[in-house]
């Protein structure tokens, strides 16, 4: 009877106790499940590959040993706007596209133009920036260069991979052509008198005269760009989910004033694009 008399009198308070159990066990799976909506226990990481040299765009930063530069901050907030981490690997120019197409990398975010010939193997994001080139040479060269065709003779440089030197190579003007894996090698060699002009990108080339290196070389004034060309993120062409992602986060980038100041922390003014429009 007593023991009875116990149980029955106890039975509310287990019943009250399981109760307590199973709010709380609710609120803790309530609460989990918020907590990893607001921060996910791990984000997708893409590998992104990007080269060292080509200041503004990506170059090797000798102070943290890492890649920098403003297509390394587009990709870096596109992947935080779409989801995934950027982890970025150094290249040389020439291996970026076969790197991508090999599975080495699974983005390519550089001063790589997209062209037909680039969009034959892969795909782009929508356009970042667009810009020409810019025809360098010796600061004591006084002639009014207007086209390729005034390097009739010259040694000329260019970067292997570029739009630049299949130009230079179709217009058969030049004495010699010289390929360069980087920008700043060939910058090099015609401050130093190795080759007679250059072709290469016009940001950067005017970032490093900027900046006050290879004070021997000069952007010729009288010539105006005729290979203007967009930059935009790089991937396969069966990553459809993936540029659709990173389109969707360079537009609310354009739209929220990201990508202009992005372009204002490396000293990029306008596109070629956005001043046609002008």
């Amino acid at each position: 009877m007593n023991a009875a008399f116990r149980i029955r009198h106890a039975l509310p308070r287990l019943r009250r106790a399981l109760a307590l159990i199973r709010s709380a066990f609710a609120a803790t799976l309530v609460a989990s499940a918020f907590a990893g909506a607001a921060v996910p226990s791990h984000a997708e990481t893409l590998r992104v590959g990007a080269t060292a040299g080509g200041i503004p765009f990506t170059f090797l930063d000798l102070k943290t040993n890492t890649i920098q530069g403003m297509m390394i901050d587009v990709v870096t907030e596109a992947g935080k706007r779409a989801g995934f981490n950027a982890q970025i690997q150094p290249m040389t120019f020439s291996s970026l596209v076969s790197s991508l197409t090999s599975n080495k990398v699974d983005l390519l975010s550089a001063a790589l133009f997209i062209t037909p010939a680039h969009e034959q193997v892969m795909a782009f994001s929508d356009p970042i920036y667009s810009y020409g080139e810019a025809l360098i040479v010796a600061k004591n060269d006084g002639k009014a260069y207007t086209s390729l065709a005034g390097l009739k003779d010259m040694v000329v440089g260019a970067q292997i991979g570029t739009i630049y030197l299949d130009a230079l190579t179709k217009a058969n003007v030049a004495k010699e052509i010289k390929s360069y894996d980087a920008t700043a090698d060939l910058m090099r060699d015609l401050n130093s008198g190795r080759i007679q002009a250059a072709i290469a990108d016009g940001p950067v080339v005017s970032y490093y005269l900027k900046q006050g290196l290879y004070p021997e070389t000069k952007i010729v004034q009288t010539y105006h760009p005729t290979m203007v060309g967009s930059l935009g993120i790089g991937m396969r062409k069966d990553e459809t989910a993936v540029q659709q992602r990173i389109n969707a986060a360079l537009k609310t980038m354009n739209a929220d004033g990201t990508m202009q100041k992005i372009l204002v922390k490396w000293g990029l003014g306008a596109s070629a694009q956005q001043q046609a429009r002008q």
